[in-house]
Formats: structure tokens, C-alpha cells, sequence
């Protein structure tokens, strides 16, 4: 697996996430984020799509918005 780095926020303090990453392999989206965790939130995210136990919600901010654009061209 080859992971490709996108972008990261721009306002990242620290050089930490958020970030998005493609793996090259299978044009996937890696995205590292912050964890929602935010109850009320989850609940209605599972309203129309159940969260396995296996699987995260994160959130990116809007500002990212450029970064994820180039990521999906």
C-alpha cells in the first residue's frame, strides 16, 4: 500500500491533523480527523447510516474544502 499526502488544514496547530491521504493502490479517501463523539450527532448520522463498531465519524473542517476537491480529481 502507497498512501499519497493531499493537503492538510491550513490552520493545523502543530502540524497535526486534520489531513487526507489517498492510497494509490485502490484510489481510496484516508482521511485523519477529529473523532465525533458528540452523542446527538452520532444518533442522527445512525439514523441513516447505521456506525459499525469498526468505523469512526470524523470531522474536517470547511476550510479543507479546496484540499478534498483535489483529492477527488
Amino acid at each position: 500500500m502507497s498512501l499519497r499526502f493531499v493537503g492538510i488544514d491550513p490552520e493545523t496547530n502543530g502540524g497535526n491533523c486534520p489531513t487526507v491521504w489517498i492510497d494509490e493502490g485502490t484510489g481510496d479517501f484516508i482521511f485523519q480527523g477529529t473523532e465525533v463523539s458528540e452523542g446527538g450527532m452520532l444518533a442522527e448520522i445512525a439514523t441513516m447510516s447505521p456506525i459499525p463498531s469498526y468505523e469512526k465519524v470524523v470531522r474536517l473542517p470547511a476550510r479543507m474544502r479546496d484540499i478534498l476537491r483535489e483529492a477527488s480529481s
